[in-house]
């Protein structure tokens, strides 16, 4: 049976994505400008990555971003989206955190991963093959620290901690959410079993990504039962880019040459990602890597994704630029909040059934009113003006 949440969680994982060649100084000022806007609009979270070469994503510490946003936002949720723990010592991971949880007032989380970009790691001197071990062995550390009320102490081969604590207690307690990405190897979904922390599928763009859901999630569920340990659904989320219009054909005519400068002169000239044979918006879209359409397409691909993944609690828009002018991406969000994100959160039954009660009753409701401002009239000795009765049969006294 698929889960469906109460209120399905809405938001982007702002990698972020921009084409090289364009001023870096402005495209992280539209960051800025794009986590206002959907705080604005009544988005839930905002997942703000880490990356350090490759030319593409250009946020090197999503904690920074995070410190800039918190006093421009009122009620968006702020996430490293992810935290590299490989490149960092634990404790400071940890600390740090918990000063943004105290700055933004219970707003921040912290997203975990082993390193997305190898020319990170290689950068670093970091061997490929040891990044997940060194995530877990590191997501240990952060996890004792931010519960253990006794201070930790562990040594690996590229740590330490001897007798550390944190010296502020979370603001958010026990303390501020942590989720742990997946691709596709059992890597992350195992280290949210074993800690009963939420999961980030970043990688449900990618081929294959969108079917390889539910194998994730019982890795996950298994791991949980092991260390004796839950893990909710509805701390999942799931990363897929979108671009929304008022019609179809805009939508495909706005991101087509976008999507396709992003497939080719990233991932396949840049990253060396193997191709799929189609690299247009068309085949992202054909092959469920990403939403392109109208409101209403968007909520039957949720609703694909729901069944596929078997339920999940929030949807993240992976950011991009693919569209030429700010203005149609803010407006696809825009759209998103007003007609897709309400029929996923509970938003809409209520103001249907009003409207419903009152066309339905309406005899009853407005024959009452209207047979007394007519007698007023009569008894005035005033005549009814002209107009007056067709506002009573429209339910307007």
């Amino acid at each position: 049976m698929t889960y469906r949440p109460e209120r399905m969680r809405f938001g982007i994982f702002l990698a972020p994505f921009h084409r090289v060649g364009e001023n870096p100084t402005l495209a992280i000022d539209r960051d800025l400008e794009l986590i206002e806007h959907l705080d604005r609009l009544g988005f839930d979270e905002a997942w703000i990555g880490e990356h350090h070469s490759a030319g593409w994503e250009t946020i090197a510490d999503p904690t920074l971003i995070i410190a800039a946003a918190a006093p421009r936002t009122r009620s968006l949720r702020l996430g490293t989206g992810v935290t590299s723990l490989p490149y960092h010592h634990p404790l400071m991971v940890a600390d740090r955190m918990v000063q943004l949880d105290h700055m933004t007032r219970g707003r921040a989380m912290l997203g975990v991963g082993p390193g997305a970009l190898s020319s990170d790691a290689y950068m670093m001197g970091i061997e490929p093959t040891s990044q997940r071990a060194r995530m877990n062995e590191s997501l240990d550390a952060i996890m004792a620290l931010l519960r253990s009320p006794e201070p930790v102490s562990m040594k690996t081969d590229w740590f330490t901690l001897r007798d550390a604590r944190l010296q502020l207690a979370s603001y958010t307690r026990p303390h501020l959410p942590v989720a742990v990405a997946h691709s596709f190897s059992p890597a992350g979904p195992q280290a949210a079993g074993r800690y009963g922390i939420g999961m980030l599928s970043v990688a449900s763009f990618q081929a294959g990504g969108l079917v390889s859901l539910p194998e994730a999630w019982g890795w996950a569920e298994e791991a949980a039962r092991a260390a004796g340990r839950r893990v909710s659904r509805d701390e999942w989320r799931v990363v897929i880019p979108f671009h929304l219009a008022e019609r179809r054909e805009q939508a495909f005519a706005d991101v087509r040459d976008g999507a396709l400068a992003w497939n080719n002169d990233y991932f396949l000239e840049t990253l060396g990602r193997p191709s799929t044979g189609d690299e247009s918006i068309e085949g992202m879209v054909k092959r469920g890597g990403a939403i392109v359409g109208t409101p209403e397409d968007a909520i039957e691909a949720v609703e694909r994704i729901l069944e596929l993944s078997e339920g999940f609690g929030g949807l993240l828009g992976l950011a991009h630029e693919w569209a030429p002018l700010k203005e149609k991406t803010f407006r696809s969000y825009e759209l998103w909040a007003r007609y897709v994100a309400p029929h996923f959160q509970g938003a809409l039954d209520p103001v249907r059934g009003s409207r419903e009660w009152v066309a339905g009753h309406r005899a009853d409701i407005f024959g009452p009113p209207g047979a007394a401002i007519r007698k007023a009239f009569e008894d005035g000795g005033v005549q009814l003006p002209e107009g007056m009765e067709n506002r009573f049969q429209r339910g307007r006294t």
